[in-house]
């Protein structure tokens, strides 16, 4: 069953690129007491993803700030060192954006957001959305109807609804 607003998020260990190596964070650590965006997609540097979904946030990361999102996270099912590579690519590490893999599709799988498209060499991959979290409750959930898509998922979307 797929999380809706309105649900308390799923918890899960996702990893990322510490000083010493990767290094796991519970997600419900990043949540609690706190108002976060994260958004999610199928991809580090696929097309969409790097050119249009990572950059919205970017761009409106100071927007947020002054909505009260105290951090924004991307979630991607991938390592943690292709996820370091890309947020320094993409601009999104020296914005402040966290990059956080889950690499085995666990959360993507609990929050009922997989797809899998093997001509793309996409397998277990996740659906493209965008959601605010507040002490750990889904309180406004956007997903693009095609994950070829960043429309209501993007930054300004998002922004536009709060």
């Amino acid at each position: 069953m797929a999380i809706s607003q309105g649900d308390t998020l799923p918890d899960a260990s996702l990893v990322y690129m510490g000083e010493d190596g990767p290094e796991t964070v519970a997600l419900s650590d990043k949540t609690k007491g706190r108002k976060v965006v994260i958004f999610a997609l199928p991809g580090a540097f696929t097309g969409v993803c790097s050119t249009a979904h990572v950059p919205s946030f970017v761009r409106t990361k100071d927007q947020f700030a002054e909505k009260g999102v105290e951090e924004i996270i991307c979630i991607s099912v991938n390592d943690p060192f292709v996820l370091k590579v890309w947020g320094e690519a993409t601009g999104a590490t020296e914005a402040g954006i966290t990059m956080l893999g889950d690499a085995d599709s666990a959360f993507t799988k609990a929050m009922g957001r997989e797809f899998t498209a093997p001509p793309a060499g996409l397998i277990n991959r996740s659906k493209r959305y965008a959601m605010v979290v507040e002490d750990g409750t889904v309180t406004l959930l956007q997903e693009d109807e095609n994950p070829g898509v960043c429309d209501v998922s993007g930054g300004e979307g998002l922004l536009a609804s709060m």
